[in-house]
């Protein structure tokens, strides 16, 4: 006796669809984004990077190919880390680093606005 369970195709993918979802755009966050420091190196000036890689953890889904990340994926970085991040593996980059960059970019979008509150985070960025 066969006791198979139905397992919906999507069940286990980070993705929940094959069709393409536009990038949610909030140019006033990206802009602010500019005002801070570089996460790394405290630098100035810097970059939007944004975060390209999925953490069901986060709600940060699978981007489907073709498909740019939603903005508030994107952190502060200085040209010189952002070349970095983009020359290597991305998790590899930000595990050298020290640095969950998508709990940083849920804190800093949670906080947009407040240059403080901002500059505590990334102060606070690397991992202990």
């Amino acid at each position: 006796m066969s006791h198979a369970v139905y397992r919906h195709p999507e069940a286990f993918t980070l993705s929940p669809t094959d069709k393409k979802r536009p990038a949610k755009k909030d140019a006033d966050y990206l802009k602010w984004l500019h005002e801070l420091p570089c996460i790394v190196t405290g630098s100035r000036p810097v970059d939007a990077a944004h975060v390209s890689y999925a953490d069901p953890r986060y709600g940060k889904r699978e981007r489907g190919k073709g498909e740019k990340t939603d903005d508030r994926w994107a952190v502060p970085l200085c040209r010189a880390e952002h070349d970095r991040q983009h020359s290597m593996d991305e998790r590899a980059y930000w595990a050298s680093v020290g640095i969950d960059p998508l709990r940083v970019a849920l804190a800093l979008y949670g906080v947009k606005g407040d240059n403080t509150m901002a500059e505590i985070i990334i102060r606070n960025a690397r991992s202990k």
